[in-house]
């Protein structure tokens, strides 16, 4: 298993799972970075030191190395980086003028930056420099808008290949041949990128989803819709954390709660029996640096 996204409704505990499980991979001599797509990142937060855009080791940790995705970012270098090739299409394909063309440039493409956060995690698997890959995502419609991404630009790939194939037909018809230019292996380039993530995320050897929750009817009905989504993406999901669960029985408070819990602790055994699930006592504090994540990976990484 080589990638490993936790994902669910926002404030169950998914960042302090994926940090979690990556300090237990570093603990046990596996090479693991944390990759956080979340834009209201947390992840600096629950390792309690800085976290940003660039590969940085966690300090006191052996073997694991953490980083903050910035989508808007990405893009904006990708744009950058292959504007006249997009222009270039628009140029050849279309009726517009050269405002027309700057004015559609700037226009959002649907799925496109979720697209560049997964091509920052795709291209830091190809370049094998780690062990385990572990994703905090962000909560559940963010989540979902990034693994439905590659299925987004596939399509806005094939509209534009399609006006791309008229203009080859155009040329070949008057000028007797076409000669392949930087736009189409800009297209083939973007493809070929949109295929490698769809096969590793639908690789149940190499990829798996852990969905998190807690013991309460909203999160678990969200929990519910995320793994419809999940299987109608043919994403594995092998195992489910339940957090925040009350174990004590000290006080008044802590019986009532437990109690209130319990139906809702066995409507999750009886929805997602199939899986593995793993549950994580509600802790007395906020799990903020690595002393609380190595108490509570225990609870997760069983």
């Amino acid at each position: 298993m080589k990638l490993t996204l936790f994902g669910g409704k926002g404030g169950v505990g998914k960042t302090t799972c994926a940090s979690s499980t990556g300090l237990h991979f570093a603990r046990a001599g596996k090479k693991t970075l944390i990759i956080c797509t979340d834009p209201a990142h947390s992840l600096a937060d629950s390792l309690d030191q800085v976290v940003g855009e660039a590969v940085l080791q966690v300090k006191g940790v052996a073997n694991l190395w953490a980083l903050e995705v910035n989508a808007e970012k990405t893009l904006d270098a990708f744009k950058l980086e292959y504007e006249d090739e997009i222009k270039n299409i628009m140029d050849t394909a279309t009726h517009l003028d050269k405002d027309d063309i700057e004015s559609m440039f700037k226009l959002p493409v649907p799925g496109m930056d979720e697209l560049m956060g997964f091509k920052t995690i795709i291209d830091l698997i190809e370049q094998a420099q780690f062990d385990k890959y572990i994703v905090d995502t962000a909560p559940t419609g963010h989540a979902l808008r990034l693994l439905n991404s590659p299925y987004l630009i596939d399509d806005w790939i094939k509209v534009m290949a399609k006006m791309r194939w008229k203009y080859r037909f155009l040329v070949k018809t008057f000028a007797g041949k076409y000669v392949p230019d930087k736009s189409d292996d800009f297209l083939m380039s973007l493809k070929k990128t949109v295929k490698r993530i769809e096969s590793l995320l639908r690789d149940s050897s190499q990829c798996e989803f852990i969905p998190v929750t807690i013991p309460e009817p909203m999160a678990i009905l969200e929990t519910e819709r995320l793994m419809q989504s999940l299987a109608d993406f043919n994403i594995s999901v092998q195992q489910l954390v339940v957090n925040n669960v009350m174990e004590s029985d000290g006080c008044a408070f802590c019986r009532e709660r437990k109690q209130g819990q319990k139906k809702y602790l066995q409507e999750i055994r009886e929805k997602f029996g199939h899986l593995k699930i793993n549950l994580v006592p509600l802790q007395e504090k906020p799990v903020m640096g690595i002393a609380e994540l190595d108490r509570v990976k225990q609870y997760i990484c069983v």
